[in-house]
């Protein structure tokens, strides 16, 4: 089968790679379409994600498609199922590591359910902690939605981490799929008043369209004055940067949050604690919560039915698996929301 390899931290090629064997627990899924992530790929093909030195490695960990082969063990997959988030951790002896695997030709869904039920959901029986948001999508899902819900139920599950209610005042630093959904999430799920602060004009109008109350850029005079007037519940960091989580400090209410979802590829950062009120809470979510994120796809499916999330708002760029290096040098070129790959 195809596989995207990033061979050495920089270099990115098509490799063929033996199909995966599914376990008795475990589905055969024949990818459709897979989407960049633009933090965590990118820094696995740059060789900075935190804690992954091996390459070569198979890279990908968003993506959709159909079941084609079953172990006897499964109950939750039949063959034609659509199922989301299809991963590949075992190349046997080809020599090649796992950057999850999500953007082969063939991946492996784990049936949660079943091993859970038979008592088997361990690490002694190689259980995964990610086989838990390995779900079926119900087929009048479209296939762009249904790969973004590998970025969309990680976002809204980050909302019970971080504590968000319905009336809270929120800033988000970062336009990108991640800021965005935020921006659309909050605003679907009530919250109070919305900015967002992006140097790109294209994503700034994009928040405005998804809910944003206003948009800034970082820096500005109109965002100092702004929070210099009004301090915000939360401070949304969806960049992973120490820059932003110090500029938030002045910028949250006394008790407020900073809420770092963006990937920390520094292992330290300091904080000028001098800018920051006396209590307020600093949350970093580095890793979905899975029952969250799994919990989250019955809302989101229900908002993409009604129309009032549609993958069109985030999809900007679209190319084949053949010319992966062209769409991460778009990502690279920060002009991309969400880069879908056709298989």
């Amino acid at each position: 089968m195809k596989a995207v390899v990033v061979s050495s931290p920089g270099k990115v090629e098509i490799r063929d790679l033996p199909v995966p064997v599914p376990g008795s627990y475990q589905a055969l899924i024949k990818t459709e379409a897979a989407c960049l992530c633009n933090a965590t790929d990118s820094k696995l093909v740059a060789g900075k994600f935190p804690g992954v030195e091996q390459y070569p490695l198979a890279l990908g960990h968003e993506s959709v498609g159909i079941v084609t082969q079953v172990g006897e063990k499964v109950r939750h997959f039949k063959l034609g199922d659509r199922v989301v988030g299809g991963l590949v951790f075992n190349f046997g002896d080809s020599g090649v590591g796992t950057g999850w695997g999500g953007f082969c030709e063939y991946t492996l869904a784990a049936d949660h359910e079943a091993m859970k039920a038979d008592g088997v959901a361990d690490a002694e029986h190689s259980w995964f902690e990610c086989y838990e948001i390995q779900t079926r999508v119900d087929p009048d899902i479209r296939v762009p939605e249904a790969v973004l819900l590998c970025t969309w139920r990680e976002v809204y599950g980050a909302f019970a981490d971080f504590h968000l209610k319905p009336g809270m005042d929120l800033l988000i630093h970062g336009g990108g799929a991640v800021g965005l959904s935020f921006v659309k999430f909050a605003r679907l799920l009530g919250l109070g008043r919305i900015i967002l602060v992006d140097r790109n004009p294209g994503k700034r109008e994009r928040a405005l369209a998804l809910g944003a109350d206003a948009v800034l850029t970082p820096g500005s005079p109109e965002l100092t004055e702004l929070c210099a007037q009004h301090k915000f519940d939360a401070v949304i960091d969806a960049v992973g940067s120490e820059e932003i989580i110090n500029a938030a400090l002045g910028q949250i209410k006394m008790g407020g949050s900073i809420c770092v979802y963006g990937v920390l590829s520094q292992p330290a950062f300091s904080l000028v604690k001098d800018k920051a009120p006396y209590n307020f809470n600093l949350l970093v979510h580095q890793w979905p919560t899975r029952a969250e994120e799994r919990a989250a796809q019955g809302p989101l499916c229900e908002w993409i039915r009604q129309g009032k999330l549609n993958a069109d708002d985030f999809i900007t760029h679209e190319f084949p698996i053949s010319d992966i290096a062209a769409a991460l040098d778009a990502v690279a070129g920060r002009q991309v929301i969400k880069a879908l790959l056709r298989y």
